[in-house]
C-alpha cells in the first residue's frame, strides 16, 4: 500500500514537473519546507539530516523511520519574532520489521496584522483591519532497512500557502543512510528530486532545482559517566550555491559550491554534540553555521516516563532575536504495554546497535555459582572422557559427559568456596 502510494506521488510529480522549462527557476522555493521544527534536532545545530529518533525532523530525514520500533505522536511550537508562529505534529507508525511510516501537519504564519488599503487614510487607535499569512504542509514519509547497515527513506510534501494571494506546491525527496564502522553513520538526502515548485493564483510558476547533502554521525560510549556520546554534522549543499550565509546589509546570498571554493562549502554546514545519559537525561550543544559564532544553538531532553520525551531548544540568531523551541513526544503503545527493554532516551539505531551494552552487560550477565569454576589461571585444562577413551562414572549413570564437563571460561577470574 505504502509502496503504491509512492509510485502514485511520483506520477503525479512528474507529470507536474514537464512542463518545468516552463516555470521561472528561484532559490528556495517552498522555503518553509526548510525549518527545522524539532527542539532535539535545533538545539544541535539543526544538523537534523544525522540525527536519529527525532521524529519532527521527518521533511528531511526520512530514513530513520527503519528504526521505529512504537508508534509516537510528536508536537512542537516556536514562536519566532513580529508574532509569527511554528506548529508542527507528526504521527510514526511502525508497518513491519524495519519499516515505518509517517505522516506530518504544520503550519507556519501569523495572525493579526494590521492592514490598510492602498488610498486610504490610516485608522485611528485599534480601529483598523487585520490579515493572517499562513502556510499549510501535509508531509508523507517513509522508511525501510534494507539490511543491517542500509536504510532508505523517501518523503512528498503538499504546500499551501494563504497569503495575498493563495498557492500550492510540492516537493518531493529521497535519501539513505548507512553504518560504516561500529556507531559511525554516513547519510545522503536529495532534496527536491522533483524539483521543488509552487505555483501562485495569479499564474506564476515557480520552481528550485534539486540539491543534495551529506551528513554524518558518529556515537561513542562512555562508561565512566553512565552515558554515550553523540556527534553530528550535516554538510552544505553539493550542487549549487545558496542562501545558506545571509549578509543583511547588502540583502545577499553567499556560499559557493565545493567545487568552486571548498572551505567555503565547509563554512556552510552545521554540527552538534550531544550526550545521553542512561537515565533520560540528554544536554546538546550546536552551530548552525560554522561562518558565525553568534549561530550557538543549546537544550536539553528528558525522558519523564517511558511514553513521553519532552525537548526544549535555544536557538541564537547574529542578527534577529533568540528563538526558544519546546516539543514533546508521546507513545500510545508504551503508555499501555510495559516494554522492560524500551530506552526511549536513545534514537532507534543506538538502541539497535546498543552503544550502552557496556554498561548493561553487569547487570545482565547470568549469576555464576560458587565453586563452578576455579581460577582458570592455574587450574590445568581438564581432559574429558573422550580424550582419555575411558568411561566415566557420569556415563555409567547416564548423565552426557557435557553436563558433567567444566566449563572453562575465555578469562577473568573466578572463586571457590
Amino acid at each position: 500500500m505504502v509502496a503504491v502510494a509512492f509510485v502514485f506521488a511520483s506520477a503525479f510529480t512528474l507529470v507536474c514537473s514537464a512542463p518545468l522549462f516552463a516555470m521561472e527557476r528561484v532559490s528556495g522555493a517552498n522555503a518553509t519546507l526548510d525549518i527545522e521544527p524539532g527542539a532535539r534536532s535545533a538545539a544541535l545545530g539543526s544538523a537534523t539530516m544525522a540525527v536519529d529518533g527525532d521524529y519532527l525532523g521527518l521533511m528531511s530525514n526520512p530514513y530513520q523511520l527503519s528504526g521505529v520500533r512504537y508508534t509516537w505522536a510528536s508536537f512542537s511550537h516556536t514562536e519566532y519574532y513580529e508574532d509569527s508562529k511554528y506548529d508542527y505534529a507528526s504521527v510514526v507508525t511502525p508497518l513491519s520489521e524495519g519499516q515505518a511510516l509517517g505522516i506530518s501537519f504544520s503550519r507556519f504564519g501569523a495572525d493579526d496584522i494590521p492592514w490598510v488599503k492602498e488610498g486610504e487614510p490610516l485608522p485611528e487607535g485599534s480601529n483598523y483591519k487585520t490579515l493572517s499569512i499562513a502556510d499549510w504542509v501535509l508531509g508523507i514519509s517513509w522508511g525501510r532497512s534494507l539490511s543491517e547497515r542500509l536504510s532508505v527513506g523517501a518523503a512528498f510534501n503538499l504546500l499551501y500557502r494563504e497569503m495575498d494571494q493563495t498557492g500550492w506546491g510540492f516537493r518531493g525527496d529521497v535519501g539513505l543512510r548507512y553504518r560504516t564502522i561500529d556507531q559511525l553513520y554516513l547519510a545522503a538526502f536529495l532534496k527536491g528530486w522533483t524539483s521543488s515548485a509552487v505555483t501562485w493564483e495569479s499564474g506564476t510558476t515557480e520552481y528550485s532545482s534539486p540539491e543534495l547533502y551529506l551528513a554524518a554521525s558518529y556515537f561513542l560510549n562512555i562508561p565512566y559517566l553512565y552515558g554515550c556520546l553523540g556527534l553530528y554534522w550535516q554538510g552544505a549543499g553539493l550542487f549549487h550555491a545558496e542562501g545558506r550565509d545571509v549578509e543583511l546589509e547588502t540583502d545577499e546570498d553567499r556560499g559557493e559550491p565545493i567545487w568552486k571554493d571548498p572551505l567555503d562549502w565547509l563554512s556552510g554546514g552545521r554540527a552538534g554534540v550531544e550526550f545521553l545519559f542512561d537515565f533520560g537525561l540528554s544536554v546538546r550543544f550546536g552551530l548552525s553555521s560554522f561562518s558565525s559564532l553568534s549561530s550557538v544553538t543549546a537544550g536539553a531532553g528528558l525522558v519523564v516516563a517511558k511514553f513521553v520525551k519532552i525537548d526544549y531548544a535555544f536557538e541564537s540568531h547574529p542578527e534577529l532575536t533568540s528563538v526558544h523551541r519546546v516539543s514533546v513526544s508521546v507513545s500510545p503503545y508504551l503508555f499501555s504495554h510495559n516494554e522492560p527493554d524500551a530506552r526511549p532516551h536513545l534514537s532507534p539505531s543506538m538502541a539497535a546497535r546498543g552503544p550502552l551494552q557496556e554498561n548493561d552487560s553487569d547487570d545482565d550477565a547470568p549469576i555464576e555459582e560458587p565453586g563452578k569454576h576455579e581460577n582458570t589461571e592455574s587450574a590445568p585444562p581438564q581432559e574429558t572422557p573422550a580424550a582419555t577413551g575411558e568411561n566415566s562414572s557420569a556415563t555409567e549413570t547416564g548423565e552426557s559427559p557435557e553436563e558433567t564437563q567444566p566449563v572453562v571460561p575465555s578469562g577473568g577470574t573466578f572463586w571457590e568456596e
